[in-house]
């Protein structure tokens, strides 16, 4: 099928329909090329049709601690000492790309969700 912009939710349930079709598709096969364009092609309406609500990190960085009962003294090891992982946990310090890495893998966090923060949106 010759793909275009998607401009109705028809076209986008169709395109997203063949993209779980071909979604396991075998490296340099024409349905890759395919896979990739309707990705592009999806993501595209997405941005333009459905607005996802700003997650506020330090939000997601809380419930991720409380999902694994983990307490603040937890992350001293990981970003600082005491005083320093108070006062980010409680957002009288910006939390810095160092420390959004390291928290980003440690809870397995989108990066997206720190990017405000570091003032990259």
């Amino acid at each position: 099928m010759n793909w275009k912009v998607l401009k109705t939710e028809e076209d986008y349930n169709k395109a997203s329909n063949r993209l779980m079709d071909i979604f396991d598709a075998t490296e340099g096969t024409p349905e890759v090329e395919e896979l990739e364009l309707l990705m592009v092609l999806i993501k595209d309406y997405d941005d333009k049709h459905y607005v996802l609500p700003q997650l506020n990190p330090l939000e997601a960085i809380k419930y991720k601690m409380e999902e694994r009962g983990i307490k603040a003294k937890d992350l001293e090891q990981l970003i600082g000492s005491k005083g320093h992982v108070s006062s980010i946990l409680s957002g009288r310090k910006e939390i810095t790309l160092k420390v959004a890495l390291k928290l980003k893998n440690y809870f397995q966090l989108p990066a997206e969700i720190f990017l405000p923060t570091l003032g990259m949106s």
